[in-house]
């Protein structure tokens, strides 16, 4: 089974590039790493009593009040487990480039994210018993987290224009503020730089990065998926997909195969940038 990494920057497009592909003609499973998250945090699981004691007392809106109708009323929450995470407040809390916010963020991310990984790994092979000839691993942080050396193929959805990537976060979410939106960008890696990394990782091998440019219409982003998604299918024919469903343990091999290559790409690209290479978080 092929894991395709689907990443980008936030109002780049992603979440639209991720309904086409979940869509016929393709009906690929999509693993969202955002609605893990969600479910990482829910009142009474062990993320959200983490976050809870890490910035409860310094963040009073940190949970939605009582009258919310999310809480039912109650104090404790609807289920009793707590009141929900009051998500812009937190958000405002972890998204900045001041070096408070950056610890508060890695503080957040060393919460959330194992709780993510779990997750994802038991969909993966929840979808690989399943049959499917490939699997999106939708995720944000992609790169940022280090799970892109797990991919086959890394597909960015990006912007040529900065200015498009701001009005689009602000026409969808007019609650932020110019400098909340200015913020939440400043927080992510630039989509450009995501874009350039997924184009050198071909120079490890043909057809293991595609970039998406997400400029204008709907129909424009469409015929770039049907483009990239036939060429990734072109290099995993059926009889393949049933030889590694049927002997898990050449899965197994072609896995492992897969990560030492994605490896050896990180240390590449981590040297050519001269930076220090990642933890995988896997």
């Amino acid at each position: 089974m092929r894991l395709i990494g689907l990443t980008g920057s936030i109002a780049t497009g992603k979440s639209t590039c991720s309904s086409i592909l979940s869509s016929p003609p393709y009906s690929l499973p999509i693993i969202d790493a955002d609605l893990l998250a969600r479910k990482a945090v829910e009142p009474g699981t062990w993320g959200y009593n983490r976050i809870v004691a890490a910035f409860g007392s310094s963040t009073p809106d940190l949970l939605l009040p009582p009258s919310d109708p999310a809480c039912g009323g109650r104090e404790d929450g609807p289920n009793g487990k707590g009141r929900p995470l009051n998500r812009p407040a937190l958000g405002r809390r972890v998204f900045g480039t001041s070096e408070e916010k950056a610890r508060d963020r890695k503080t957040l991310n060393g919460i959330v994210h194992p709780a993510v990984r779990f997750y994802m790994i038991r969909e993966v092979l929840y979808y690989y018993v399943r049959g499917y000839w490939a699997v999106i691993l939708d995720i944000p942080l992609l790169f940022e987290s280090g799970l892109d050396m797990f991919c086959s193929t890394v597909v960015v959805v990006a912007v040529s224009d900065p200015k498009i990537q701001m009005q689009r976060l602000r026409d969808r979410d007019p609650h932020l503020s110019e400098e909340d939106a200015k913020n939440r960008v400043a927080s992510q890696t630039d989509v450009r730089e995501k874009a350039k990394r997924a184009e050198e990782r071909n120079k490890h091998g043909k057809g293991r990065g595609y970039v998406l440019y997400n400029d204008s219409s709907k129909e424009e982003l469409r015929i770039q998926i049907d483009d990239a998604v036939g060429k990734i299918r072109h290099d995993s024919p059926v009889w393949w997909s049933l030889l590694l469903l049927v002997c898990p343990p050449a899965m197994v091999a072609v896995a492992s195969w897969e990560v030492y290559r994605g490896w050896n790409i990180k240390k590449a690209q981590a040297r050519e940038m001269g930076a220090e290479l990642p933890k995988a978080k896997l």
